[in-house]
């Protein structure tokens, strides 16, 4: 009985340990009405304590946050997205170069242009990395819809 109690044991570890993978960037995605025709599509990152999120620039070495739209003949993106958030630079010994990321809260905006009066999604996906000062977690790729258009 020792025996199979040892093994269950052995066995559940790996999975109690993958449970606890962390997840410190939450996003949130929102689109607000510029003028007829645009629109402004607002994903946030919210960050725990500790953590940071790279810009889109970051610098050499981690996985820089990237956004792909996917293409959509009622609402065509303007422009590159934008960063509204307290940028922080500083050197980092692990990549052996000057980094640039947020803390807390970062808002990235893209504007959007809407083609006729129907209601449609801007859809597409944003790819991040987060560090602490000790560790980074694998870059993650989020998808998100969000709704512009009509009336």
């Amino acid at each position: 009985m020792k025996k199979l109690l040892t093994a269950l044991a052995l066995f559940a570890l790996p999975i109690l340990a993958s449970a606890q993978i962390e997840n410190p960037v939450k996003w949130s995605f929102t689109a607000k009405k510029v003028n007829a025709t645009t629109y402004e599509v607002h994903a946030t990152a919210t960050i725990d304590a500790g953590w940071h999120v790279y810009a889109q620039e970051a610098g050499e070495g981690p996985v820089p946050t990237a956004f792909k739209f996917t293409k959509n003949p009622l609402a065509v993106t303007t422009g590159k997205v934008e960063e509204v958030g307290k940028l922080h630079k500083s050197f980092d010994k692990n990549f052996n170069s000057e980094l640039k990321y947020y803390e807390n809260t970062v808002n990235f905006v893209q504007k959007v242009t809407v083609k006729g009066k129907a209601a449609t999604k801007v859809k597409g996906s944003v790819e991040y990395m987060v560090c602490d000062d000790h560790q980074c977690l694998p870059p993650k790729e989020v998808e998100f819809a969000v709704s512009v258009g009509g009336k």
